[in-house]
């Protein structure tokens, strides 16, 4: 047994000291006689996706003896090089021609002997396309309140709260010069004013996304959609506003009477003194007043003459915006007096032609897309009791919007 021990104890020796004599390059004859190298390998990268492509970037590696990286996807059947020419702090690409899938890609990095790192994977990797385009929709209008017209001829439209993805929609609309116009709704706001729109015409919208945030492109929906049709409603103007003015030859209010009668609230037919009354002037004759605000759409009148006589049966009504150079020489009776208010800019809305009594409200619409309007001439050219007086228990105006 101790001679056996002692053998034992002679092999484990002589094995010790043959290890201690073999070099530290001896494993060279196992990979033929070369040293193993290896580049610095990327650590992370940032994907950023894009259409049938995608973009790549990485922090540049600290190792100077890289001269490129090369990129593999398809199991590696192919491959893009970036080459490195001078330091950057970071590494991109972009690789094209791509299809609609979830890509593997790997990167190595190489030195100029052709030794190269450890490989980098970035796997699921998603890359869009015509497929995912087609899912996307045109950002959604308001449906319980989807616009609102503005009394200064504008319309207001209201969309909901956007995906998180989306980038902008863009509005198209004809404005009141035939012009069209593009304007921008960012996803930030919910609403988005068109100045001078032109009513009756079309709006179309259409809206752009991103799959990602880190994308490098933007995908547009394929197709304008329709805004609603924006339909326009009576609104009452406010007679708070209104109040009188005298221009050269209008009429006054006499017996006791007042302008301000005619805008009161009154309902119905009046008894006097709670009408206008007109003094004694040969037809036809006018009167001017201001409503207090520009109306880019007056649209109608309603007019209530008095419980007895004098009630207007034919009467123009006039508008203007500005009547700083607005007043007219002739009286209402000279054949020239139509000539004149429209050389000083006033537009004639409507020509109100009654066959009842005069007494009872009726309203009368005026000219379709009418210019902007502030102030309003009536000029009563015939009256039921053929008297050269006007009487007059109620006026109300409605603008469009």
């Amino acid at each position: 047994m101790k001679n056996l021990l002692y053998m034992l104890f002679g092999c484990m020796l002589l094995i010790t000291m043959y290890g201690c004599n073999k070099t530290q390059t001896d494993f060279k004859n196992l990979l033929g006689n070369q040293e193993v190298v290896y580049t610095g390998a990327v650590k992370a990268v940032i994907t950023q996706p894009g259409n049938l492509r995608i973009g790549l970037k990485w922090k540049s590696s600290s190792d100077p003896s890289i001269v490129k990286y090369v990129v593999y996807w398809n199991n590696k059947a192919d491959s893009q090089i970036v080459k490195i020419s001078t330091k950057t702090d970071s590494v991109r690409t972009t690789i094209t021609g791509l299809k609609e899938f979830v890509y593997t890609f790997t990167i190595y990095s190489f030195d100029a002997k052709g030794n190269k790192s450890i490989p980098f994977e970035v796997n699921n990797i998603k890359v869009y396309g015509p497929v995912y385009a087609g899912t996307l929709l045109n950002r959604a209008y308001s449906g319980a309140n989807p616009y609102r017209n503005n009394p200064n001829g504008s319309v207001t439209l209201n969309f909901t709260t956007p995906d998180t993805i989306n980038i902008k929609t863009v509005i198209r609309y004809t404005d009141s010069s035939n012009a069209t116009i593009e304007k921008t709704l960012l996803p930030d706001s919910s609403s988005i004013t068109l100045p001078n729109y032109k009513q009756g015409t079309k709006i179309q919208y259409q809206s752009y996304y991103i799959p990602e945030r880190a994308a490098i492109d933007t995908f547009v929906v394929n197709r304008f959609d329709d805004f609603p049709d924006i339909v326009l409603q009576y609104v009452q103007c406010n007679k708070s506003l209104f109040k009188s003015i005298s221009l050269p030859n209008d009429v006054h209010a006499d017996f006791g009477t007042s302008f301000e009668k005619l805008w009161d609230g009154s309902v119905g037919p009046q008894s006097y003194p709670n009408i206008f009354h007109s003094n004694e002037s040969k037809l036809p004759h006018h009167f001017t007043f201001d409503l207090g605000a520009v109306y880019n759409y007056l649209a109608r009148i309603e007019e209530t003459g008095r419980d007895q006589s004098h009630n207007p049966l034919d009467f123009e009504v006039w508008g203007i915006a500005d009547i700083s150079n607005a007043a007219t020489t002739l009286p209402g009776t000279d054949p020239g007096w139509t000539a004149e208010m429209k050389a000083k800019g006033w537009t004639l809305l409507k020509e109100c032609v009654r066959t009842d009594d005069g007494k009872q409200a009726m309203k009368f619409d005026f000219i379709g897309n009418p210019p902007p309007v502030r102030y309003i001439r009536i000029r009563v050219k015939t009256n039921t009791s053929g008297e050269n007086y006007s009487n007059i228990s109620e006026l109300t105006l409605w603008n469009l919007q």
